[in-house]
């Protein structure tokens, strides 16, 4: 198996690269006084484009559990790549910290950090993927299932880039991923068609549909909000057409579905109710909590 360097997208991943990291994060979660000085001495930079909340805070308190140091940069001084090159970026960074940690607008953007820089580096968030948000969902799956395999996850809404990292992982893992969307708001065709490889290649299988009744048997449905950071259109635009996707009593009660996840930042009462956010069903705040642990796994696996 190679050994893991980068973190863009979890298709770069196998099987057991991605159930390794999920037992190291289950491990750091359950002692983490056993890994309080596995970064000592180490420094990693965290760049954000966008705002965060639980991304920059799980990151920072993160490296800081584990004995290191982080250094968060915004966006004070210019956008990346307009003040000084990304390259330039990248090789000035590498020259002083362990890893770079970004959360960008363009997955282009972290290709060519990768390319230049000479330390690993890690999506936290772009257009494309959100490999680091997917690594927690599945922990927080493994924690209340013994076989992701034979777990069967719907995310309901609009296919973005949480839809595609958890379809591209689930489909390594082997389990059964469905976007359920609305006309119009599938996930990219591309990433379908890899994740569909993937699933054939493991086990796994790949449902896009925009029929809510392709629910039934699910084990688990996902949530996120209808307009992604960085889509200025009203949330009052797309009410409409997203309303009949709400995740609420009614669609537990009808599909027979056990847990629910969301991503937040939750518009309450818009794509979820506070009924089941708040209710026994829901493990978004455990899911919160995981992306901690399940970040600092993938630090411990990739800074030597």
């Amino acid at each position: 198996m190679s050994e893991l360097k980068h973190l863009l997208t979890l298709q770069d991943l196998s099987q057991q690269q991605i159930l390794d990291i999920l037992d190291l994060a289950k491990k750091i979660k359950a002692d983490p006084k056993a890994y309080s000085q596995t970064l000592a001495g180490k420094s990693v930079v965290t760049l954000f484009e966008k705002p965060s909340l639980r991304t920059r805070v799980t990151f920072d308190i993160g490296v800081n559990r584990l004995g290191g140091h982080a250094v968060y940069l915004d966006q004070q001084n210019g956008a990346i790549g307009e003040r000084e090159s990304i390259k330039d970026y990248a090789k000035n960074l590498s020259r002083w910290c362990h890893a770079i940690v970004a959360r960008v607008f363009s997955h282009k953007t972290l290709q060519e950090l990768k390319q230049y820089a000479s330390v690993p580096v890690v999506n936290s968030l772009c257009d494309l993927y959100h490999p680091c948000q997917a690594l927690a969902d599945f922990l927080t799956i493994s924690e209340n299932y013994d076989d992701l395999s034979k777990v069967k996850l719907a995310y309901v809404g609009d296919g973005n880039n949480v839809t595609h990292s958890l379809m591209l992982g689930g489909a390594i893992l082997g389990m059964e991923v469905a976007a359920i969307c609305p006309v119009g708001s599938s996930p990219d065709a591309q990433v379908v068609l890899k994740a569909r490889e993937l699933a054939a290649q493991n086990g796994g299988k790949i449902v896009v549909s925009d029929s809510l009744d392709a629910l039934d048997g699910y084990d688990v449905v996902y949530g996120d909000t209808w307009v992604s950071m960085g889509d200025d259109t009203p949330l009052e635009q797309v009410k409409d057409r997203f309303i009949p996707y709400q995740i609420n009593q009614s669609m537990l009660d009808k599909y027979g579905i056990q847990h629910i996840l969301h991503c937040q930042p939750a518009h309450r009462e818009l794509e979820i109710t506070s009924e089941v956010m708040d209710g026994p069903h829901s493990l978004i705040f455990d899911q919160a909590e995981n992306r901690l642990h399940a970040q600092n796994a993938v630090l411990v696996s990739l800074i030597k």
